[in-house]
């Protein structure tokens, strides 16, 4: 199973996993230009999709998901919130949205998936789980770890987890007060000390690829990170990358690792 991220981020999210001849995506929050243009990198053309999966309904997440409709028409996969969310600010939608249960694995061709909620403040927010030749998970935008996450990440071989902000960098910066609690709550994202302390229980299990991902521009840089990260799985066998804003961040799932990555 392949993984190719596109973008991750507060300026958008979308990433594309591939295994056995089923193709999907993850989130749309790039433009319809741009999935076009990274999924031709891999010889691929939105025809291809199996489908999009949404992890909720915030814009960095699915913004370019309009112009995929009205020019592609690819399923749409959401568990039943998220997918209400999206018929009101995408009437266009219905007709290709699939209401997925939560906890619950389906297929989409080859590859089994389960979406699993995350904390975060919206009515509902979920993570994905994808099963193939590998095992991968996904979780961002959460203002802490549950014990349905931290299940659902246990045991994959390759992850992407948030880690968002630097405390110091978000309490001292810019943001107004009301936006530092909002990021700082339960609800909101994932720090750098607690994604480094996910990370080392993930590795302690044996997830051998760690991805930090939905990192701020304004209150985080890959080099903080990452050296939170390494700091807390220090001797354990695990690769650490950090998921790019733009460009492509590509790995194979489930076998011995490779990675590449392009601007």
């Amino acid at each position: 199973m392949k993984l190719s991220v596109f973008a991750s981020g507060s300026s958008g999210n979308c990433l594309l996993l591939s295994g056995s001849g089923t193709h999907i995506l993850i989130d749309a929050g790039i433009s319809m230009r741009r999935i076009q243009q990274s999924l031709a990198r891999s010889d691929l053309s939105m025809r291809e999709i199996g489908g999009v999966l949404i992890t909720h309904e915030h814009s960095d997440h699915i913004s370019g998901l309009k112009m995929l409709i009205k020019h592609c028409s690819p399923p749409i996969y959401a568990p039943r919130t998220v997918a209400n969310r999206l018929r009101g600010c995408l009437p266009e939608a219905e007709g290709l949205l699939h209401v997925i249960p939560v906890n619950e694995a389906f297929a989409i061709g080859a590859l089994t998936v389960t979406a699993f909620h995350t904390p975060h403040d919206t009515d509902e927010s979920v993570g994905y789980r994808v099963e193939g030749e590998g095992i991968f998970a996904l979780a961002t935008d959460m203002g802490h770890v549950t014990e349905e996450v931290f299940s659902a990440l246990s045991g994959a071989d390759t992850v992407l987890i948030e880690s968002n902000h630097d405390e110091e960098m978000l309490r001292y910066g810019p943001y107004p007060i009301y936006l530092k609690r909002r990021i700082l709550s339960d609800r909101g994202h994932l720090s750098n000390a607690c994604c480094a302390e996910l990370s080392r229980k993930l590795a302690l299990g044996g997830t051998r690829r760690i991805i930090l991902g939905h990192l701020s521009r304004e209150n985080n840089t890959p080099a903080l990170a990452l050296s939170a990260a390494r700091e807390s799985t220090a001797g354990l066998p695990v690769e650490l990358y950090c998921a790019p804003v733009f460009g492509c961040l590509s790995l194979e799932v489930g076998e011995e690792w490779a990675c590449s990555t392009s601007d």
